[in-house]
């Protein structure tokens, strides 16, 4: 089974990368970039067949070390 997380800084919490991202997009002559928030892809493979196991376990994962809950969000897809 086949998983990603996607962790996104919450809304309203600062994010100075996506803010670079956004000046160099426009020193590059990009117009009209209103705003740029960047995170996290990641990707994993488990052995576990029960997709519902395999999302508590991955809930817990985000939780414990893959997400910083204060201050940022994640997303879980799984497929097999």
């Amino acid at each position: 089974m086949k998983a990603t997380v996607i962790v996104t800084l919450k809304d309203g919490v600062l994010d100075p990368r996506g803010k670079a991202v956004q000046q160099a997009l426009s020193a590059l002559g990009f117009t009209g970039v209103e705003g740029v928030r960047q995170g996290k892809y990641i990707e994993i493979d488990l052995a576990e067949a029960d997709p519902v196991k395999a999302r508590h376990d991955l809930d817990a994962m985000c939780r414990r070390l893959l997400a910083n809950t204060v201050i940022e969000d994640y997303k879980i897809d799984i497929w097999e």
